[in-house]
């Protein structure tokens, strides 16, 4: 073919303007397509083969893509379709690929071919759990093992491996059947229930080994991914790790000197209650965070709820005017070629330019409506959610300053027993043996009193920078959410208005046209 001979090319806006043109819409549609010009995130599907492409590149935009096509062309590496998360098919045939790598977000990809290329292991395709049809023929797989990769996919009924060496080997059909239950067809060709049997015979205690394997690994894996999802929980109510010792843990963690001091007399009593009072503290913290985070995340959803209610109404309104306007443009649009008085023509031209504009502004004000119905549905949202974030912040900076009153009235204990201890030193009057830690520190009291004000000094840290980090993400969540929700506000309603003027001007220019005609 002529494409082999040109040069390898890159993916380049040239190119998906080319491609995209010649799969639009035609007629009306079409002009209008081109005057508003291409949206690459609402391009559903998108043909690029035989361009003799050696580079994926550019896509990154067309994020409401399902459909891809890169087949027969010379690309060596997976790359560049990291954005496209909603692709459902893609075909990577005929091209010079040998390792599977880059598809780690198409997590909805349910038919992949790639076929004829030089991959040699099936690997790097974890994350495709809703792989239903999979193409690995014509390529060098040559390890009969690597099949046993496939097992994770249990949505998996088609697969081609026809054209691999490992189809050489005479075990090759029974093997992937045995070891691949729920595969219906096997290199285009239905699995019949002999082949079945005559695999299960030969594989059963080995499949069934691999089995209770497998099975093991799968409650591993759900045990810690309840762990992640609780976690992430946490997380978002930005109150993880406040369930426990933790932030108690993490006090002594850093504090040499309280290690020592640790070691005085009569310290073992006061330790015994402080780490509970403390988590006690924190998982209070903890559960008013979780509860906030439920009246959060509700008041969000029903501002969501709210909001686009309101869009879909306005819309439904807006798309019945423009469908009855469509409707009667049409039929005048016959009327008027039948009309061969020119003054006649003219009278109705400009009426309808008149309705056109009319229609604009209905159209518009329909939609000045709506900013303004959203502007106070946000105002309402914005008061409600400040509300809430201002009143839990406001708790959790009361529980914070009982954990540092807590860690005050330690400190004053721990500073009496210290200094007790340094007395008793000095007239010799200390019982107990001291390790060499704690003679280094009952030297004299300014030692004393200095490692003790160290040692609360770091605890007081670490309090205050988890209530700070607490404070700053749930501030800097609420910002972004409202900031978030103005940009999209003014996305759409720029989009809308954008709409309105392409297609008025698009009937007004049809109009204009059809005068012009007239006139020659």
């Amino acid at each position: 073919m002529n494409w082999q001979q040109d040069e390898p090319k890159v993916i380049d806006e040239e190119m998906l303007k080319q491609a995209i043109e010649e799969q639009g819409p035609q007629g009306q549609a079409g002009d209008i397509s081109k005057k508003e010009g291409i949206q690459y995130e609402d391009v559903l599907q998108l043909r690029l083969d035989y361009r003799n492409i050696l580079k994926i590149f550019h896509l990154w935009h067309f994020t409401s893509l399902t459909k891809l096509q890169l087949d027969n062309n010379v690309i060596e590496r997976i790359e560049g379709l990291e954005n496209l998360t909603n692709l459902v098919w893609l075909d990577l045939s005929f091209n010079n690929i040998q390792v599977i790598e880059g598809l780690e977000a198409l997590v909805k990809l349910q038919d992949l071919s790639l076929f004829n290329n030089r991959i040699s292991v099936i690997e790097n395709l974890d994350t495709l759990q809703n792989l239903h049809i999979l193409s690995f023929g014509n390529n060098a797989i040559a390890q009969l093992e690597n099949v046993l990769y496939l097992r994770k996919f249990k949505h998996l009924r088609t697969l081609n491996l026809a054209g691999n060496p490992i189809c050489e080997e005479e075990s090759y059909k029974t093997f992937v059947t045995a070891y691949l239950p729920d595969l219906v067809y096997l290199d285009y060709r239905l699995l019949d229930e002999q082949t079945r049997e005559t695999a299960n015979t030969k594989y059963k205690y080995a499949v069934e080994a691999m089995q209770q394997n497998e099975l093991q690994e799968q409650q591993a894996m759900e045990a810690q991914k309840i762990s992640n999802e609780e976690l992430q929980l946490h997380k978002d109510a930005f109150v993880e790790f406040l369930n426990g010792p933790q932030l108690f843990d993490s006090m002594f963690d850093e504090d040499p000197d309280g290690e020592k001091l640790a070691l005085l007399p009569g310290m073992e009593a006061l330790l015994e209650s402080y780490p509970c009072k403390m988590e006690a503290l924190c998982v209070q913290i903890f559960d008013a965070g979780l509860t906030q985070h439920a009246q959060r995340t509700a008041e969000v959803e029903s501002f969501f709820t709210c909001s686009h209610e309101a869009v879909a109404d306005n819309r439904q309104k807006a798309a019945q005017i423009a469908a009855d306007f469509e409707s009667s443009r049409r039929q005048k649009i016959v009327e008027m070629q039948q009309i061969t008085d020119v003054e006649l023509l003219e009278d109705n031209i400009s009426s309808c330019q008149e309705q056109a504009s009319q229609l604009s502004e209905t159209l518009m004000s329909l939609e000045l409506q709506l900013v303004d119905q959203l502007e106070d549905i946000f105002k309402d949202f914005e008061r409600n959610i400040s509300d809430m974030v201002g009143g839990f912040i406001e708790y959790v900076q009361g529980i914070f300053a009982q954990c540092r009153d807590l860690e005050n009235q330690h400190h004053e204990q721990q500073l009496e027993i210290a200094l007790a201890t340094l007395e008793k030193v000095v007239k010799n009057e200390l019982e107990e043996e001291i390790p060499d830690d704690m003679a280094m520190l009952l030297v004299d009291k300014d030692t004393v009193t200095n490692a003790v004000s160290a040692s609360h000094d770091t605890h007081l840290l670490k309090i205050d920078n988890r209530e700070d980090e607490l404070l700053t993400r749930i501030n800097s969540w609420m910002s972004g959410l409202l900031k978030s929700i103005h940009d999209e506000e003014v996305k759409r309603n720029r989009k809308r208005v954008s709409e309105i003027r392409n297609y008025v001007s698009y009937v007004k220019d049809e109009l204009e046209d059809m005068r012009m005609s007239e006139h020659h």
